[in-house]
């Protein structure tokens, strides 16, 4: 029983070991600061906060998900970039009677982000990308697009901070 609750132990510990290296698996060791720029809203379609409320959460989840040190100015690695696109098109169309033309039915928000990732000491890491996500959503964009927004910009997170931070 002593032999079978010590290989348990051994498992576990050598299983909670290897998701923590997972974590920053990618991450250089000599990477230790980031200066993350402010990402202008450069769509023909501008939301006042949409700079604000991207860049933050970009922010945030290097902070939240990483040991990098987030510093203005000089700094080891550098994000920058701009919001590109914020689109509204539809996607389904509903039908109507007596000659009246057709509605959307449904409607997708997409949201495109151009980002520069350049860390000097490891070049073959760096990248410049466009990132897109979008969401289709029925009715009126009012009462819902910070919603939406929020949603998108959480994709768009996952996607550039695996870029930058996985390499899968």
């Amino acid at each position: 029983m002593k032999k079978l609750l010590g290989v348990v132990i051994v498992f576990s510990l050598s299983l909670f070991s290897s998701c923590y290296t997972l974590k920053n698996q990618s991450i250089p060791p000599g990477l230790k600061t980031i200066n993350v720029q402010f990402f202008e809203n450069n769509a023909a379609l501008v939301v006042n906060n949409l700079s604000q409320t991207f860049t933050e959460s970009l922010k945030e989840r290097i902070r939240t998900q990483t040991s990098l040190s987030l510093v203005r100015g000089e700094a080891d690695a550098t994000m920058s970039g701009s919001i590109v696109g914020y689109t509204i098109a539809p996607v389904s169309i509903e039908a109507t009677s007596n000659n009246v033309a057709p509605i959307a039915d449904a409607n997708r928000l997409t949201i495109s982000v151009k980002v520069k990732f350049v860390y000097d000491a490891d070049k073959k890491l760096n990248f410049e990308e466009t990132f897109t996500k979008f969401t289709n959503y029925r009715g009126d964009i009012t009462p819902q697009e910070q919603n939406l927004i929020q949603g998108i910009i959480k994709q768009l997170n996952d996607d550039i901070f695996n870029r930058a931070f996985s390499n899968w």
